[in-house]
């Protein structure tokens, strides 16, 4: 979500309501860093925008790995390579803050969500939270998924948009293993509610104007925290086995319940971050996997192996056996990150790539620029799960690959995702050959989170 994302005017409400925001003296602090300012007013946000892996190959090749950008009206430093990714998300130094790198995209619509806070306070938060990514939940998880995965395919078949039926049935999976309930009729409203958020966090006007991407998100979060709000107090009488009531019910070390506006904050953020994450992901795998058959029958096979047919479910401790399906997600990941650019602000002056780099500087670093380096990866462009082979990942640079983060600020529900993915190639690959329908390439809308825009036609033919 953006080299253009450090670079985001600090919406001034949320800026002046945090005491701790580290301002950017002037502009003029950044001028010993290579760069371009680009076009009046508009900076270089629309060539951004346009092409982001274009134009930050063309930067990189200008200008080297640490460059300066101006967009949205303000300016910042890209740091592109892997040490660039080490130094920022392993954050040995405490030199950045997500809350302020993130806090500009996103206050306005996912405020208080694990990637939107710092230091003791993540901390305490994120060890609330984990307890509903341990095992016993995820196995009720596991046993809610495969149910309502199988039931959405008795559906699928034929001629169909990939990325809008896996984005209607990650929405209803997460609804069942989240929320403890389907959806229903609710199920529009909440859908177009998270798709205004998401696309309003690159909006350009940063105001909740009516008319415009912003406007629209924040009413979709007005939706989302009255209904979360009402689950919250619904799940604290009368828990179930569902991720939310593991939420409603988390403590802090104190002992005391996490507040319920901050149970809801987290939500709406892991609902958000589990179906508009996951469905860009998979879209992925299936697209290369329907350009690839070999690979497609090869995860077939491990899956009949591992479940012993076809159609049916994949357990819990099964889960660990397909190592094959893992390593091509872990390529799908890699070929295109759901979280293409990751920003954050500097909390201190600091040295990096032979320059001094000012306290308060907006700073991106850019999972996707890493992914696509040759330095890294023979023939880039190339969809090879046998990269994630333990000999391969071992060779290579820890922080060449990572869609989840890294650091303290590691996804949260990066195994919740494994396992989600799991599943749906087992349910999906042995009861279906999928088939690009014919046609061009599908052209990729890379902002905020990467989706076809054709939404990904495919053919899913019925196995004999």
């Amino acid at each position: 979500m953006a080299s253009l994302a450090p670079d985001v005017a600090a919406n001034l409400h949320t800026e002046s309501a945090n005491p701790h925001w580290v301002r950017l003296g002037g502009d003029h602090k950044l001028d010993h860093i290579p760069g371009e300012d680009g076009w009046p007013v508009l900076g270089t946000t629309l060539m951004q925008l346009a092409d982001p892996l274009g134009f930050q190959k063309r930067m990189v090749d200008v200008y080297g790995p640490v460059f300066r950008t101006r967009s949205f009206g303000r300016r910042g430093v890209n740091l592109i390579g892997a040490e660039a990714n080490e130094l920022v998300l392993f954050d040995r130094d405490k030199l950045f803050s997500n809350e302020q790198g993130w806090g500009p995209v996103l206050n306005l619509l996912f405020p208080r969500g694990l990637m939107l806070m710092d230091f003791d306070a993540h901390r305490v938060d994120r060890r609330a939270l984990s307890i509903a990514f341990k095992p016993e939940p995820m196995r009720a998880y596991c046993s809610v998924l495969n149910t309502g995965i199988a039931s959405a395919l008795s559906q699928w078949g034929g001629d169909m948009r990939f990325y809008d039926a896996i984005k209607a049935l990650t929405l209803d999976t997460a609804a069942s293993s989240f929320l403890g309930l389907p959806l229903g009729p609710e199920a529009d409203r909440l859908n177009k509610a998270f798709v205004d958020m998401v696309q309003a966090s690159v909006g350009v006007v940063r105001k909740p104007l009516p008319f415009t991407k912003m406007g629209r998100g924040v009413a979709g979060r007005r939706l989302m925290v009255e209904y979360f709000g009402r689950l919250v107090r619904e799940r604290r009488a009368s828990p179930g086995q569902d991720m939310f009531s593991q939420f409603a019910l988390a403590t802090r070390e104190d002992g005391t319940l996490l507040p319920e506006d901050v149970v809801v904050d987290h939500m709406i953020f892991l609902m958000m971050a589990a179906h508009d994450t996951i469905t860009s992901s998979a879209t992925v795998l299936f697209w290369q996997l329907a350009k690839n058959p070999a690979w497609q029958e090869r995860l077939r096979a491990e899956a009949r192996a591992v479940t012993g047919g076809d159609a049916l479910p994949l357990a819990y401790d099964d889960l660990g056996r397909m190592e094959l399906t893992e390593m091509a997600f872990k390529e799908a990941l890699r070929f295109m990150p759901p979280v293409p650019n990751m920003p954050r602000r500097a909390l201190r002056d600091f040295r990096f790539g032979g320059y001094d780099i000012p306290a308060g500087t907006p700073i991106g670093i850019s999972p996707a620029a890493v992914h696509a380096d040759p330095a890294h990866w023979d023939a880039p462009h190339v969809f090879d799960p046998l990269r994630f082979t333990p000999e391969k990942v071992a060779r290579r640079h820890k922080y060449a690959w990572v869609p989840f983060g890294g650091g303290a600020h590691m996804c949260l529900g990066l195994h919740f995702a494994y396992m989600q993915v799991k599943l749906l190639a087992n349910h999906i690959l042995t009861r279906f050959e999928v088939a690009m329908q014919p046609g061009a390439e599908p052209q990729w809308q890379a902002w905020p989170i990467p989706k076809p825009r054709d939404g990904l036609k495919v053919t899913l033919r019925p196995l004999q």
